[in-house]
């Protein structure tokens, strides 16, 4: 049985991590996930190697949703470094799933944009698990998580 960790925070807006695991159990069967939640999103990477390396997950998810101020994106990509850091370490995948309050106009789109994140990170992290040669069609066809996908170059 492969296992999904599912990390998310405190500090998000939005509860990301309930739609992912809504998007991940109407698509797939025979899944266990491992919800770890957190503080802040500095704090993510720490989580996400625990459900790794304790939990036993075969790849993770990991939700935040920095502010609009500059202290927010340098948190933000402070933990961005730290997740790519436990990947190399574990060898295992983690989806950074980092939805930025200044992505949308208003509060509804942001809300929108969130749970559209979350849902197309879902079917990402499960075809990377079980059909990564799917990955591998889309690949340089400007795909965009939330918002329209961009397309390839003519």
């Amino acid at each position: 049985m492969k296992k999904i960790g599912i990390v998310d925070t405190t500090f998000a807006r939005y509860d990301m991590a309930k739609d992912a695991i809504d998007e991940i159990k109407k698509n797939a069967t025979g899944i266990k996930i491992e919800r770890y939640t957190v503080p802040g999103i500095k704090d993510l990477p720490v989580a996400a190697k625990k459900l790794i390396e304790e939990k036993q997950c075969d790849i993770v998810m990991a939700f935040g949703m920095p502010g609009k101020e500059p202290i927010d994106k340098q948190c933000a990509h402070e933990a961005s470094l730290g997740l790519i850091a436990v990947q190399l370490l574990t060898n295992k995948h983690i989806i950074e799933v980092f939805v930025y309050e200044d992505e949308a106009k208003d509060e509804k789109e942001l809300k929108w944009l969130a749970e559209r994140r979350a849902r197309e990170h879902a079917l990402n992290a499960l075809a990377l698990l079980f059909h990564p040669e799917e990955l591998t069609k889309k690949a340089g066809t400007g795909q965009r998580q939330g918002f329209e996908d961009v397309g390839p170059l003519p």
